[in-house]
């Protein structure tokens, strides 16, 4: 079976278009669960999410019928608006600031994101099928970039997608202390960018 993109397709019961109250309450649902998520972390039970989103439980659950639902929901919508991003930076006058800011991007948001993916491990689901779907593959936006940015000289021409996405996953892997507002994983972003950027001639 295919995969859909959730917030595009935005499908009720069967095929039939959700109805606009409907698909406001299903956007504002997962726009309030992301930045619950994001802020306080995966364990906010779904009664707390209705609630800050001004809707019924009920109303999540018709959506959502689990929150391993919702988090798959919340985790496509994010991949797909990644992959949109990249698009977009293709069309920059300057590869290479497109691919390092891109790269940058992706160690911000993907805390949250391994976190959604740790948390749908298991049967049902499938990353390898949603990655394989061009709309969700963030490797392949970035390996993109990448190539545009080799094809301009601002990145070394040794490197690969696979190591792109090493250097990302290092990134994600790095500790990060409240106390430091992020600092060290962002030095560490600018360690791994300065070896990808291509020496100066």
């Amino acid at each position: 079976m295919g995969i859909e993109h959730d917030g595009a397709a935005a499908v009720a019961h069967g095929d039939r278009p959700l109805r606009a109250d409907a698909r406001r309450n299903r956007e504002r649902v997962l726009k309030v669960a992301q930045e619950v998520f994001a802020t306080e972390g995966l364990s906010v039970p779904v009664h707390e999410i209705a609630r800050r989103a001004g809707v019924g439980t009920g109303t999540v659950s018709r959506h959502f019928p689990t929150k391993r639902a919702l988090f798959r929901a919340i985790l496509l919508e994010r991949l797909y608006s990644y992959v949109r991003r990249a698009d977009d930076l293709c069309d920059s006058d300057d590869p290479g600031g497109a691919f390092f800011s891109y790269f940058a991007f992706l160690v911000r948001e993907g805390g949250m994101d391994r976190g959604l993916t740790e948390a749908l491990s298991g049967p049902g689901f499938d990353k390898h099928a949603i990655v394989s779907n061009s709309d969700y593959d963030v490797a392949g936006a970035l390996g993109r970039l990448l190539v545009r940015a080799q094809d301009a000289g601002a990145v070394r021409a040794d490197v690969t997608t696979d190591d792109a996405m090493a250097l990302l996953v290092a990134c994600l892997s790095r500790p990060t202390d409240e106390d430091d507002g992020g600092s060290a994983r962002r030095r560490l972003v600018d360690i791994a960018c300065r070896g990808m950027r291509a020496a100066m001639p």
